[in-house]
């Protein structure tokens, strides 16, 4: 029933055999259940958004705190490096884009203490490409259906509406209208292989039905095709383009030299991008941990005390590993007691992490050389587990002891120094067996779920 449901919602991806072809798919792995979340910390997640929205669009605007933050790790993590070279770049020339759109993702795991208490904390914010927007917003359905189907109707009345889609495509839409030319159109920059493609379809759809053209490029057809006029206007096969919708550029696999060239292009021009790289920068590991150092909130948001109290009460421990005596302690802490830690580089898509046994070696290796500033450590989290059962194509069926990770959806729209947009437009719940470290759903480890608030 539930897999029927999943198919019926729409809940679908391409398959890794076919991931070319949508007249072969499958469902997007699930739990049969819902989860249970508690409802304190879901509603704090939600309430503290807007606070990371002003914060990484902040962030994005400050030249000084983005190179000093970055700078002991761009000496050392040449993908990071190509991204800041890229941005000094673009600043130098001066600016062509006006209008500014986030579209991010904040994500939280419940750690529980030893007094059994959960808290919210942070794991890390996605700026650039936070997918499941889409899928999510027909999961609810499915885990309302089961639960009718196991009696479960009062239980089913509860599980909350939840339609991330339409809030992005509104930033989207927001974007386009300020960019001001009636007949560009929104280009979603996607990736090669495209086995998550119904998941930005429905963000897309949501454009079509406000009647704003779409189109779907690589960053091979950019090179090859976008240009730029006099004004910096981007074109793509004489289409003008308001806005680019970044689904890809986040890992160095997503880049050769061509594909620079066409990022390249792409930041110069006066299209809104989603992100700038400005934004990119703000959501990598280094900064995150910059922003755990007393005092930094404080000076990247004065004025907002309130803000910067619901942001901090939100982070985990977080640890610098650049050169030096700070650095040398931390890591001879996280050798002696690798469980206590994460070691995270500066990667999106999940699947980087380390952790254990492999955490210390990799620590050993790289103690007294530069390269262990391109790393942050963390504290590890450690929530309370829960049976659910994952629903996958093709795998047998157990229940599994699982642990969720809550994230929240984010939009903005900057016009010049203004806000004109501020929003928390939805929520994605993931949820994996305990076995499994580290990962996300594209990577093929968590599934799509939904919070049963208790």
């Amino acid at each position: 029933v539930a897999v029927d449901a999943a198919l019926l919602a729409g809940v679908l991806m391409r398959t890794g055999e076919q991931p070319h072809a949508s007249d072969v798919v499958n469902y997007a792995p699930f739990t049969l259940l819902p989860s249970a979340v508690p409802r304190a910390l879901f509603e704090q997640a939600y309430a503290v958004q807007q606070d990371f929205n002003l914060l990484v669009d902040t962030i994005s605007q400050n030249k000084e705190f983005l190179e000093q933050t970055l700078a002991s790790t761009i000496k050392v993590d040449d993908f990071t490096a190509r991204l800041f070279q890229i941005y000094m770049q673009v600043l130098e020339e001066g600016l062509a884009q006006t209008v500014f759109l986030g579209i991010n993702r904040s994500d939280y795991m419940f750690d529980c203490g030893l007094d059994g208490t959960a808290a919210l904390r942070q794991i890390e914010i996605n700026t650039i490409a936070a997918s499941f927007g889409g899928l999510t917003s027909r999961t609810a359905d499915v885990h309302r259906l089961v639960l009718k189907v196991l009696g479960k109707t009062e239980e089913a009345s509860h599980l909350l509406p939840n339609n991330p889609a339409k809030g992005l495509a509104l930033g989207i839409a927001k974007a386009w209208e300020l960019y001001g030319s009636q007949r560009a159109v929104v280009m979603f920059l996607v990736e090669e292989v495209q086995r998550n493609i119904f998941d930005q379809r429905c963000v897309e759809n949501e454009l079509w039905n406000r009647n704003i053209r779409v189109i779907r490029r690589r960053f091979r057809d950019v090179f090859e095709q976008g240009s730029l006029d006099a004004s910096r206007r981007l074109y793509m096969d004489g289409q003008e383009v308001a806005v680019v919708y970044y689904r890809e550029g986040y890992v160095p696999q997503n880049y050769d030299q061509q594909n620079w060239e066409a990022r390249l292009l792409l930041e110069r021009s006066r299209a809104v991008k989603c992100p700038d790289i400005a934004t990119q920068l703000a959501g990598t590991k280094k900064v995150q941990q910059e922003l755990s150092r007393p005092g930094t909130l404080e000076k990247l948001l004065p004025g907002h005390p309130e803000a910067v109290a619901r942001i901090r009460a939100t982070f985990a421990g977080l640890y610098s590993l650049d050169e030096g005596e700070e650095g040398d302690r931390i890591a001879a802490t996280a050798i002696a007691d690798p469980d206590r830690f994460v070691l995270k580089p500066q990667r999106e898509g999940g699947g980087n992490n380390l952790y254990g046994e492999e955490l210390r070696q990799v620590l050993e290796k790289i103690k007294d050389s530069p390269e262990r500033t391109s790393y942050i450590l963390m504290d590890k989290i450690k929530p309370q587990p829960a049976l659910n059962y994952l629903l996958r194509a093709h795998s047998p069926l157990r229940a599994s002891e699982c642990i969720s990770e809550l994230g929240i959806f984010g939009v903005y729209v900057r016009q010049g120094q203004e806000l004109v947009l501020n929003q928390a437009p939805g929520h994605l719940l993931r949820t994996k067996a305990t076995e499994h470290a580290d990962g996300g759903v594209a990577a093929g480890v968590a599934v799509l779920d939904t919070p049963y608030l208790v």
